[in-house]
């Protein structure tokens, strides 16, 4: 069944269950929460429930109607291939198709108009209902907005929107007032060992992918990349060298060489705290001491990490955290390293 497919959001996904066995599926919902944890997913197995044809309220997810509305075409566009499922996203179609419009940066009114304005006046082609899929809403420009608006407020029977966004604020607030919001979080971390261990990634990773990818499968798969991967160990042993080296020359050296995207270095940094988490957890599984050290040092990178996202300068802030790991605690202005790392 398409919703048991949906792993890790049992609250959002017994909303649209409960509206569906109930017969009181909102004309306009809006699905948000971080990256990579569902979201399109559900609306998928949701427009399945909704065209499927075998007469399985929550879609069987095996007729020709419901394999239809989650396989999409070989070539560009790549949208479902049912006809009433409708995909909107920036940059989706080709600019031929819209006007012209690369849509760069956002979705173009032109998209919206091609695409969802010119559709949504005439009833479903084959299903009981058809249903629009917004990728990335809050990419939506004012005036695709604001086009949308009028359907929204008077929408067609059977004709259901479904917003999916990270960043529901950046939606204009007449666009988020008629649409049903639907809150999905991050992904436990059983639940992303599951998806992880499906993608054929290796047992000993899945920790650390873990710890970085904030709940969010995608970003988990992104960081699993070999070279990300190499890079980010890469630098996690050239803290750590640093730190075994007497003196601050290597702290300074290792701070001076480092990379400058701040991205980048935030997503290493994560990768160094869970280093100090996993051997603090070792620490106190043994009975020993030494948990206090590693959970001092955990947050001294962690104020590192807050540093750069400031803008603070990356080799001083390197510097400053390298010296203070070697001594387990915050090294205060007046006493050496000259550039502390900025308590939060």
């Amino acid at each position: 069944m398409p919703f048991e497919e949906v792993l890790g959001q049992t609250a959002a996904m017994a909303t649209l269950a409960r509206a569906l066995e109930r017969g009181k599926v909102h004309h306009a919902y809006r699905f948000e929460g971080p990256e990579g944890v569902g979201k399109e997913r559900a609306a998928l197995a949701f427009a399945q429930a909704l065209v499927c044809t075998a007469g399985v309220l929550l879609g069987c997810g095996v007729c020709d109607a419901c394999r239809r509305a989650v396989s999409k075409s070989a070539r560009p566009p790549e949208v479902p291939l049912h006809p009433d499922v409708i995909f909107v996203g920036r940059a989706l179609y080709p600019p031929e198709l819209i006007g012209g419009k690369k849509e760069a940066s956002e979705i173009s009114v032109e998209q919206v108009r091609r695409v969802v304005l010119t559709r949504v006046v005439y009833p479903p082609h084959e299903a009981r209902h058809q249903v629009i899929i917004l990728r990335g809403a809050e990419e939506l420009s004012a005036n695709a907005a604001n086009a949308l608006l009028k359907t929204l407020e008077e929408p067609r029977p059977r004709t259901h929107f479904v917003l999916l966004t990270s960043q529901p604020d950046v939606l204009l607030d007449t666009i988020r007032s008629r649409t049903m919001p639907v809150r999905f979080g991050p992904l436990p971390d059983a639940v992303l060992r599951t998806i992880l261990l499906a993608r054929g990634l290796p047992e000993e990773s899945l920790s650390e992918l873990c710890a970085l990818a904030g709940g969010s499968a995608s970003a988990a798969l992104e960081l699993a990349d070999p070279e990300r991967r190499a890079a980010r160990e890469n630098f996690v042993q050239g803290v750590l060298g640093a730190m075994r080296t007497p003196g601050l020359g290597a702290a300074v050296v290792f701070a001076e060489g480092v990379e400058r995207d701040r991205p980048w270095l935030i997503e290493s940094l994560g990768a160094l705290a869970a280093i100090f988490v996993e051997r603090a957890r070792s620490f106190v599984a043994q009975g020993s001491a030494g948990a206090r050290v590693q959970a001092e040092r955990h947050a001294l990178v962690v104020d590192a990490m807050a540093a750069i996202e400031r803008n603070g300068q990356a080799s001083l802030v390197m510097s400053g955290l390298v010296a203070s790991l070697k001594a387990a605690r915050q090294l205060r202005p007046g006493r050496p390293p000259a550039v502390p790392v900025p308590r939060r």
